[in-house]
């Protein structure tokens, strides 16, 4: 597809130091465990093979949107990335398909139809319907995005809590419901971890994520994986190869990249 310039992109100038009230005191020092990363927002076959040849734990395509998202696919090209994914590399990268559908039926036959490994429920979806996609997941993972936009935050997490397998806290604006390339308050993201750790509950940070903060932020909120997709495309929202490269190095330090 043409490249898309994301001129209008709310996100924040990465090069900027994180605010204190976004990261916090770092000085605990990062968690041991290996973080996941996933790389979001692939939109083409070489987005797909520059963030496979990075080495992440999984790649997420976005298909079936109710929000403003330069990413988005049609389920026949999320379908044929999808498969392509075994192609590129022999280790096991999980394939995410992002979505904003609220009916669950549409969710899951979206899911099957694409062959992923795993549903990130993305989008305005009310408890009931999130209960039926969990219920009729078969093998696949469930990740539910929540929005971190103020302490409102708890209570919207243990209103899913117990329907999805991981929580993903992203930041969200009026338009979008991700890709904000913004950071949202990383003392509340913390505070979620250290809940959820209690329950055996898994949680991934995303929002304004790239190679330039990801130490401060895993250092701080000790999450399971993060998730990137706006800080590592290049100015024409493309993937890029340096920018995919340093964010998996920066997440796993002294990891070998592409084992």
């Amino acid at each position: 597809m043409p490249a898309v310039r994301r001129q209008d992109r709310d996100r924040c100038d990465l090069r900027v130091p994180v605010a204190p009230t976004e990261c916090g005191d770092t000085r605990l020092g990062r968690m041991e465990k290996r973080v996941q990363v996933k790389i979001c927002g692939i939109r083409s076959e070489r987005d797909l093979r520059v963030a496979v040849d990075a080495g992440p734990d999984a790649v997420g395509f976005i298909c079936g949107i109710t929000h403003l998202s330069e990413d988005a696919l049609t389920p026949a090209a999320a379908k044929d990335l999808s498969a392509k994914v075994a192609l590129l590399t022999t280790r096991a990268v999980t394939r995410v398909l992002v979505t904003h559908l609220e009916d669950a039926e549409a969710i899951l036959k979206l899911a099957a139809f694409v062959e992923v490994d795993a549903i990130q429920v993305h989008g305005l979806v009310d408890r009931d319907n999130l209960r039926k996609v969990y219920a009729g997941k078969d093998n696949r993972e469930v990740l539910r995005a929540v929005h971190v936009t103020d302490e409102s935050v708890f209570a919207d997490v243990e209103d899913v809590v117990d329907y999805c397998d991981v929580i993903l806290l992203d930041s969200r604006t009026p338009r979008r419901l991700g890709g904000t390339g913004r950071t949202h308050n990383w003392d509340i993201s913390k505070k979620i971890v250290e809940t959820q750790a209690t329950r055996g509950k898994k949680v991934t940070l995303a929002g304004g994520l790239a190679h330039t903060n990801i130490d401060k932020a895993i250092t701080l909120v000790q999450p399971y994986g993060v998730d990137v997709n706006t800080g590592v495309d290049d100015e024409n929202g493309n993937k890029s190869a340096t920018l995919c490269a340093a964010f998996v190095e920066a997440a796993n330090p002294g990891e070998p990249v592409n084992p």
